[in-house]
């Protein structure tokens, strides 16, 4: 489905992938509703986006907030006249603790916002996508999500969760007009870590890491260019690719690679 004329709506448009999504519709023609937790952060994407402003709103909303999230559709639609795709890319990782050491607080958050809050999202738009000629709606999964990555289990398995969320109404959405992508990011260069209050937890900068991380501008077209091809699977960056490819010829190699790979952003005590 080509963006260009269609209105989108964007959860987590406030800083990171979902920041640079909204500006790369934008850029494409398109018309996008902004959604995010924070009423400053969306405020500092509308100004970067200032030269668009007549094709942006916003909605400051708690997606694992089910009352909010259901106002949002009508509040789009008022504004912007129709509502044709979804990006469900808000989204929070954990603090880089072993399962042993996490509180339930920082367990129910996490699958809260990353699987909840996107079936919250995804049922309150879904009657408006089916009134459309065409239609689309785009979740973002994760690398997390088909390898495991220690001192991220109830991440990757919120990921997990999004992935199969995301395939199984595909299949149910077949024979409609409302197209389904699964988005998988591997490593990209945002603040989630600092946004998601596990800064303090985390055991490395990116900057100190030793593999590179792709650039969200990059990740934002990327996911954009699949929406428009109507990929099933949208893989973001080369680690994505490859450890897709690995997983399914040999899930415990995989695993094995990424214990490796991220011995530095693995927790240092059980």
């Amino acid at each position: 489905m080509k963006v260009f004329g269609k209105v989108f709506v964007v959860t987590g448009a406030g800083n990171g992938i979902g920041r640079l999504l909204a500006l790369d519709l934008l850029g494409r023609g398109a018309h996008v509703a902004l959604v995010d937790v924070n009423d400053a952060a969306l405020e500092a994407t509308c100004m970067l986006a200032h030269e668009y402003k007549e094709k942006l709103s916003t909605h400051v909303a708690d997606i694992t907030n089910r009352e909010q999230v259901a106002a949002i559709p009508d509040a789009v639609v008022a504004h912007h006249g129709a509502i044709d795709g979804v990006i469900n890319n808000a989204g929070i990782v954990q603090p880089f603790l072993y399962l042993s050491d996490l509180e339930n607080e920082a367990i129910d958050r996490v699958v809260n916002v990353n699987f909840l809050g996107t079936v919250n999202v995804t049922r309150a738009f879904l009657p408006h996508l089916l009134l459309r000629p065409q239609a689309y709606i785009a979740n973002v999964s994760s690398m997390g999500g088909f390898v495991p990555v220690p001192g991220q289990t109830i991440y990757g398995a919120a990921k997990a969760a999004v992935k199969l969320f995301t395939e199984g109404l595909r299949s149910e959405l077949a024979g409609t007009a409302v197209g389904v992508s699964v988005i998988f990011p591997g490593a990209i260069d945002t603040d989630i870590v600092k946004n998601s209050g596990a800064g303090d937890t985390q055991p490395i900068t990116p900057e100190d890491a030793s593999f590179k991380m792709l650039p969200p501008k990059k990740a934002a077209s990327i996911i954009v260019d699949g929406i428009e091809k109507g990929k099933y699977r949208i893989m973001v960056g080369n680690d994505a690719w490859a450890l897709d490819v690995i997983s399914r010829l040999s899930p415990k190699l995989a695993a094995s690679m990424v214990l490796k790979k991220l011995k530095e952003l693995t927790p240092k005590s059980r």
